[in-house]
């Protein structure tokens, strides 16, 4: 889905995004251009950030674990990724709020910030994949400055290694890091990393290979009938299926739910007010 260019100057907003809960999920409310507006203000305001990009499969494990429920809460911005989440909001919260899609956020974050003179940082996936972002990022914004790339190792790291991640992030002197290491790992780093790591860092996953081509993103009509799942799905059954099978069911499961439950309250509501 292609966006028109975030040109002119924007406007400083509010200090904190208003949030609206999706069952024990808190979903920041904004239009994409807020979004984009909200994450240069936390890198110029706040020495320490993180930005979430929340889709059913974040949704459901947040539901499912307290303590990543309160990983995403501590987010300083929760962007509905998903777009089954802004039907949710539209339809069951009158909430008319537009899908704020990594993907599409990706790429925009880098040209506002080559506009702005804001450094970026990149963090997680492959040497290969950064390497191609890194490449199509310099080509596409020339004036971007690019501080730093890094692919950390597939294992756990130990005390020094974390610190010394830290210290390459920290004296790169970066204001945006992108995050690519899968949810909910890239969330639970983040909070883990919040306070210790100046800027703004956001979690985008999927982003980074599909800006770096080595993914591809479903067509456009797939992406405005809640379908992008399925493309992926298409893409990779074997590591694919349970998961989507299982957040997907259990999503609308939640959702019809929710649905019965608000029906019912407001029936219980008229009910009362008749009788008051």
């Amino acid at each position: 889905m292609e966006r028109a260019f975030l040109n002119s100057v924007l406007q400083t907003p509010p200090r904190e995004m208003v949030k609206e809960n999706i069952f024990t999920f808190p979903i920041s409310i904004g239009s994409y251009k807020r979004f984009i507006n909200e994450i240069f203000y936390l890198a110029e305001s706040k020495p320490s950030s993180y930005v979430c990009f929340a889709n059913v499969h974040m949704t459901i494990e947040a539901y499912e674990d307290n303590d990543f429920n309160s990983v995403v809460k501590n987010a300083d911005i929760v962007a509905p990724d998903g777009q089954p989440l802004s039907i949710f909001l539209k339809y069951l919260k009158n909430i008319n709020q537009e899908r704020v899609c990594g993907m599409d956020v990706f790429p925009d974050l880098l040209r506002e910030a080559a506009a702005r003179g804001k450094s970026v940082f990149f963090y997680g996936t492959t040497d290969d994949v950064l390497a191609k972002i890194a490449a199509k990022a310099s080509r596409e914004f020339p004036a971007l400055n690019i501080c730093g790339l890094y692919s950390p190792p597939f294992r756990k790291l130990s005390s020094d290694e974390k610190a010394g991640i830290i210290n390459r992030i920290n004296e790169s002197k970066a204001d945006l890091i992108f995050v690519a290491l899968g949810c909910p790992k890239q969330e639970r780093w983040m909070a883990e990393h919040k306070g210790k790591i100046h800027g703004c860092m956001l979690g985008l996953g999927q982003a980074f290979h599909v800006y770096a081509e080595t993914a591809k993103r479903s067509p456009a009509w797939m992406q405005r009938f809640s379908l992008e799942w399925a493309y992926r799905l298409y893409l990779e059954p074997g590591r694919l299926w349970k998961r989507y099978f299982y957040t997907n069911t259990y999503f609308l499961l939640l959702t019809f739910k929710y649905f019965i439950h608000s029906r019912m309250g407001s029936v219980t509501a008229r009910t009362a007010n008749k009788f008051h």
